[in-house]
C-alpha cells in the first residue's frame, strides 16, 4: 500500500481552493460576505486564542455541521456566505475547503496562513484569562 504524502494532498487541495488573503479575508467578512470559520480543536483556542466572531467549527465535525441531512447540521454554515477557513497554519483548512467543495459547497476558501498569520500580523485575538 502507498500512501499519498501530505504535501501532494496539499498541493492538490491549494490548485483546487480559493486562498484569500488576511485583508481580502477581514473586508469579505466586515462587508457581510463571508464568515470566518475557525476548524481548529477547542484545546488549540483555549491556549492560542481566537478571532473575534469566528465561528468555531470542529475539523472532525465540519463535514456533519455543513451537510443540511445531517442531524448536527447548523444553519450558521449555510446562510449564503462564503466560508472562509481557518486552522493554526493552514494544512487542516486547506484539506477542509478541498472536502467541502467535493460536497458541493460553492462558496468556501482557506485563510492565508492561518490563525498563526492572523496573530503574526497583530490583528486583535481574544484570549481566556
Amino acid at each position: 500500500m502507498t500512501i499519498t504524502p501530505l504535501q501532494d494532498m496539499l498541493d492538490n487541495a491549494r490548485a483546487n481552493i480559493t486562498t484569500l488573503s488576511i485583508d481580502a479575508a477581514r473586508q469579505d467578512v466586515a462587508e457581510g460576505r463571508a464568515l470566518l470559520v475557525d476548524i481548529r480543536d477547542i484545546r488549540e483556542l483555549q491556549r492560542e486564542g481566537r478571532i473575534e466572531n469566528a465561528f468555531h467549527a470542529p475539523r472532525g465535525m465540519l463535514e456533519f455541521w455543513v451537510a443540511p441531512d445531517s442531524p448536527y447540521f447548523k444553519p450558521q454554515l449555510a446562510d449564503g456566505k462564503t466560508l472562509i477557513l481557518f486552522c493554526a497554519s493552514a494544512w487542516r483548512s486547506a484539506l477542509s475547503a478541498k472536502t467541502l467543495q467535493d460536497m458541493g459547497l460553492e462558496n468556501v476558501a482557506e485563510l492565508d496562513g492561518g490563525f498563526k498569520a492572523w496573530k503574526a500580523a497583530g490583528l486583535p485575538i481574544e484570549t481566556t484569562d
